[in-house]
């Protein structure tokens, strides 16, 4: 047929290489249908998936290809013309297919951990290339993978000069070679292709959140297209100052008075009631790694991973609803000790000059001894300058221990409590320390001399059906209930023990299963990612209670500094939702890569794309259709007014809340 109407070869050509690369492309999008599908979607479900797919498919193969044909429009540039061309387009198409294949290759990394297609966030980690490395190499059979990648490489790209060959036998070269008609009528094409496959308007990427569900949308998507797009969100813009705006919604929801609000101010300075913890008691704040709520004994999660916190949860203050602003260890650590949701679309606020500077109530601790212990780097996402706000803080990490590293984070998570515990046990102040773990992560390692711990094996179907991927993953998991439990022992031996709250509160979640637990909104709509336990321990100081109204990890210091009638300045949006009466029972939460933020409540979560018109109402308890309309509406405006409150006061806080 080509030879009839007299197509150039390299028009051929082109056309059997955009066949190869389609046909490439697919099979990764079966790949990652078949490995990461969740089983409440059918199969048939994902043809809307499929097509969207396709077009961006067409695009980025369009923009790999398009040299070639841009270039043969000159006789002398075509891959025909002589055996150096040839040569040289092979070597150009070979490292096409090399960077394909490694970002489909990090992608399905990506997918397996964060359940999202890898985005510019991944250029977070650049800055920390030590870690970087030695978490792929301790999580990942690297040398499997780059031989499998360089024989996918040479076995494409071995395809393709066969092709070329077979273009060249089967052409009558010399009659029609080099009309440029079919050149141009190629680029016409293309371009079509780039514009976007049978589209009446631009093909972007918030096309593919039009199909109203995570899995669908990440599915619809290639790589290129995600990383490529939101490498803008790697650029800060300025905020605008949002009072006139927003002011009084969150005035209101902050409870301030009036003062405060005359001035336009966040500031409240609260003075305590009464002094009833003269004791002035010491404070351990510990922040959980990867610490889902629903993976826990306090779900209700039938494989019972961690018992010894779940007794802890009964004789302490824990809040069974609290949850994350957002998903990943830097920001949860940001929001835990700024108390402003970490809203900066893909850099980290830790990682940003010019928003790592923060006001902390960790330093309205007068008197206090603060402490930092991590068991790796605390440069890391720059955890050491984000913990340097805290006045006269003394940071231990690598190369404080004595005990050994077992992998890219450092020491052991029983490890590290047991050597902080040897520091604390010293102090002869009331002392304010943070504990920050981090074995509840891969490459889920647990130290090969423990002899101690021990952990069942489970079936494969069990653990999926109750939110674990793996049996390594499930034995981390209990294995933080065990350095858990050493750690409180080693301490009740102290005499600082009595006297000290614990304070335990997960960095962010993970996304899973959570139909057998919660409902269908956790799987759906992420919330597993934020779902987080947050307990307050301290048998000889509190009385135990279980509150189930929704909080946030921003209130975590303020609550805190309310138990121990602490005085403290608050200049953010986090509040003391145990002391102040009537307070409105939610959370913030943004999920930068698809680019929602919304609110969750005890009743419902709103959620709302900030890149497109689509905003979301999902009830928590019952079905949607038990909304009378008018209700709805209600709601919804209710909720949307607060969500965009906090979200662009957060921008504008993360660059003005600076500790002076």
């Amino acid at each position: 047929m080509f030879i009839r109407w007299k197509v150039p070869k390299t028009v051929q050509w082109i056309v059997t290489l955009f066949l190869i690369y389609l046909g490439l492309f697919t099979a990764f999008r079966i790949v990652t249908a078949f490995l990461f599908k969740p089983k409440s979607i059918g199969l048939l479900e994902l043809i809307p998936s499929f097509w969207l797919g396709l077009k961006y498919d067409l695009r980025w193969i369009t923009i790999a290809l398009s040299p070639i044909i841009l270039l043969s429009i000159y006789k002398k540039f075509s891959p025909f013309h002589s055996n150096k061309n040839k040569k040289g387009w092979t070597i150009y198409l070979a490292l096409v297919t090399l960077v394909m294949m490694f970002f489909y290759g990090a992608d399905f990394g990506n997918f397996s951990y964060n359940h999202t297609r890898i985005s510019a966030s991944a250029l977070n980690f650049k800055d920390d290339p030590y870690e970087m490395f030695r978490m792929v190499w301790e999580s990942y059979p690297v040398l499997w993978i780059l031989l499998g990648l360089g024989f996918g490489v040479y076995a494409i790209s071995h395809l393709l000069r066969r092709t070329h060959s077979t273009v060249n036998r089967k052409s009558n070269l010399h009659k029609f070679e080099y009309k440029r008609r079919w050149y141009l009528v190629a680029l016409l094409l293309m371009g079509w292709f780039v514009y976007g496959f049978l589209c009446l308007h631009p093909l972007t990427r918030q096309d593919a959140y039009g199909l109203n569900d995570n899995f669908k949308s990440y599915l619809a998507l290639n790589p290129f297209q995600n990383f490529i797009t939101t490498l803008k969100f790697r650029f800060n813009n300025p905020a605008a100052n949002p009072e006139e705006k927003h002011y009084k919604v969150l005035a209101d929801y902050l409870q301030l008075d009036e003062t405060t609000r005359t001035n336009y101010s966040y500031y409240r300075n609260y003075q305590p009631n009464n002094r009833s913890l003269e004791s002035r008691p010491n404070v351990v704040l510990v922040l959980c790694e990867s610490f889902s709520m629903y993976k826990s004994s306090m779900s209700g999660n039938e494989l019972n991973t961690t018992p010894f916190f779940n007794e802890m949860c009964n004789n302490g203050i824990f809040f069974d609803h609290c949850f994350s602003p957002t998903f990943g260890t830097a920001r949860g650590l940001f929001a835990t000790i700024t108390g402003i949701p970490d809203v900066q679309m893909a850099k980290f606020s830790t990682q940003n000059p010019e928003a790592v500077n923060q006001r902390t109530i960790i330093n309205s601790f007068d008197g206090y001894e603060k402490l930092y212990f991590i068991g790796g780097r605390s440069q890391f996402n720059n955890f050491r300058g984000l913990m340097n706000n805290i006045d006269s803080i003394r940071i231990y990490e690598k190369g404080s221990y004595r005990s050994p590293e077992i992998n890219v984070w450092g020491i052991s998570d029983k490890d590290l409590f047991l050597e902080a515990n040897e520091v604390l046990k010293k102090e002869t102040r009331p002392f304010f320390s943070v504990i920050q773990t981090a074995h509840n992560h891969r490459p889920f390692m647990i130290p090969q001399e423990e002899k101690e711990f021990t952990c069942p094996v489970i079936e494969k179907d069990l653990l999926k059906k109750y939110g674990f991927e793996s049996q390594a993953e499930y034995e981390a998991f209990c294995y933080t209930d065990f350095c858990f439990r050493k750690f409180i022992e080693a301490a009740r031996k102290e005499a600082y023990f009595d006297n000290t709250i614990f304070v335990f509160v997960g960095d962010h979640g993970v996304e899973g299963e959570t139909g057998e637990l919660y409902p269908k909104a956790w799987s759906t709509h992420r919330l597993s990612d934020e779902h987080v336990p947050l307990l307050y321990y301290a048998p000889g100081l509190l009385s135990p209670a279980r509150y189930g109204f929704t909080v946030s990890q921003i209130d975590v210091l303020p609550t805190l500094a309310g138990m121990l009638h602490m005085p403290y300045a608050n200049t953010t949006l986090g509040r003391d939702v145990i002391n102040q009466k009537d307070i409105n029972h939610s959370a913030f939460i943004i999920h930068h890569d698809e680019g929602n933020i919304g609110m969750v409540t005890d009743d419902y979560y709103y959620i709302r794309n900030i890149n497109i018109n689509k905003e979301e109402l999902v009830p928590l308890r019952g079905q949607a259709s038990t909304f009378p309309d008018k209700t709805r509406d209600s709601i919804t405006r209710q909720l949307s007014r607060i969500t965009s409150a906090f979200y662009e006061t957060s921008q504008w806080m993360i660059l003005n809340n600076h500790n002076k």
